[in-house]
């Protein structure tokens, strides 16, 4: 996993490097067990500052998975040696 964004309170921030799996195990734990937890995060552009985001129940969060090679504007460049490639990225069934 390249990146994974984290919508919190009308902000993104972003953790780098990261599996995403690991991430919503623990956002999941921290529900089922009324477990609030502080998790580190980045926020901002070019060179991102620390911050911290507190999960527990009853706090809205959305984590979305950005996959390797794909920007957050662009779409990734048609293969030309596949040609059912037009250039979109497959959606994903998770």
């Amino acid at each position: 996993m390249k990146r994974i964004n984290i919508a919190y309170d009308g902000a993104v921030y972003s953790i780098g490097e990261q599996e995403f799996a690991e991430y919503r195990e623990r956002i999941i734990a921290a529900h089922e067990h009324n477990e609030p937890f502080w998790l580190r995060v980045n926020y901002g552009e070019g060179r991102p500052q620390p911050a911290d985001l507190l999960i527990a129940p009853g706090v809205p969060i959305a984590l979305i998975p950005i996959a390797p090679g794909i920007d957050d504007l662009d779409h990734p460049e048609p293969d030309p040696e596949d040609p059912s490639d037009h250039g979109t990225a497959p959606d994903d069934a998770d």
